[in-house]
């Protein structure tokens, strides 16, 4: 098994408190920086307790559809998670990245607390940076990422108004994932029960979604997903309010969904069904004609 999967699966099987070196598999510094990719950015830091974040403002190219806060899954930086998001500014979005305490430029270590200290003090500084809109916010989060945002929209729903959630190969629960993870290597198999009643019950992706039954929820998952079973989004989408729904793609892999143009401009629609676009949005819609997602 690759590295980088071994690290994506140990991050999402042993988040306990007594295993934090192994929960999480951040790189430090960056591999490139956004103008590599030909985008324009500006640096952000956001503080998070004693700790200080670093991150990225992509501003969108022309009118803005809405701004998209970006919560990466485990493993490097967001010099490596870039690319999922690196296609948003061209179709409307301003969108802010920010890594976790430990990865990239980051201060700190990662423990289980602290990216979920992280996510809330991520969404609170993208309320008040004067290059997004604070009345159109949509939270974008990635495997690890989608679990780390749900608990963070939830405990500050009075105080932020996130107008969506995008929840890509996200897990439900945390000692489901982890018994999902120790099932396949022979060495854990038989202790797969016992070792995930050691991971904390709480904060749990699932619980967050019923204290947000009005949120537009938009769950997707590769059916090919080898490291997140496409279960743990259909849970997510019945956990949640009548305003989700869920996309599963047919030969698609972990986070992988949104390479395929079709899946980013149904990306777009899905928020512009919840945000009456702009008329120069609309406009720029109009000639997109892609089929509607099935499953």
């Amino acid at each position: 098994m690759r590295l980088p999967t071994l690290a994506v699966l140990l991050g999402l099987a042993l988040p306990a408190a007594g295993c934090s070196g192994l929960l999480f598999y951040p790189e430090p510094g960056l591999r490139l920086t956004p103008d590599r990719l030909g985008l324009v950015y500006e640096d952000r830091h956001v503080a998070s307790g004693d700790e200080r974040l670093h991150g990225w403002l992509l501003p969108a190219r022309g009118p803005s559809r809405a701004s998209v806060v970006f919560f990466h899954g485990n493993a490097e930086n967001i010099s490596t998670h870039i690319g999922s998001v690196a296609w948003l500014p061209g179709a409307g979005f301003s969108v802010l990245l920010v890594d976790y305490r430990g990865f990239g430029l980051s201060t700190g270590s990662p423990d289980l607390e602290g990216p979920h200290r992280d996510a809330r003090a991520v969404l609170r500084a993208a309320r008040g940076d004067p290059a997004l809109d604070p009345d159109r916010l949509i939270v974008f989060g990635q495997s690890l990422g989608g679990a780390i945002a749900l608990p963070a929209i939830a405990s500050l729903r009075d105080e932020i108004p996130v107008r969506a959630a995008i929840l890509d190969s996200a897990p439900s629960d945390y000692r489901e994932i982890t018994r999902d993870v120790l099932e396949r290597p022979w060495l854990t198999r038989w202790f797969r029960v016992p070792l995930s009643m050691l991971v904390p019950a709480s904060p749990r992706p699932l619980d967050a979604l019923a204290e947000l039954p009005e949120l537009p929820v938009l769950m997707v998952h590769g059916v090919s997903d080898p490291i997140v079973p496409p279960r743990h989004s259909e849970a997510l989408h019945r956990a949640a309010g009548p305003r989700a729904e869920l996309w599963l793609v047919p030969g698609a892999g972990h986070i992988e969904v949104f390479h395929r143009p079709v899946w980013r401009d149904l990306f777009v629609r899905f928020v512009d069904a919840i945000l009456e676009p702009a008329p120069d949005a609309r406009a720029q819609d109009r000639s997109a004609r892609e089929p509607e997602p099935s499953g």
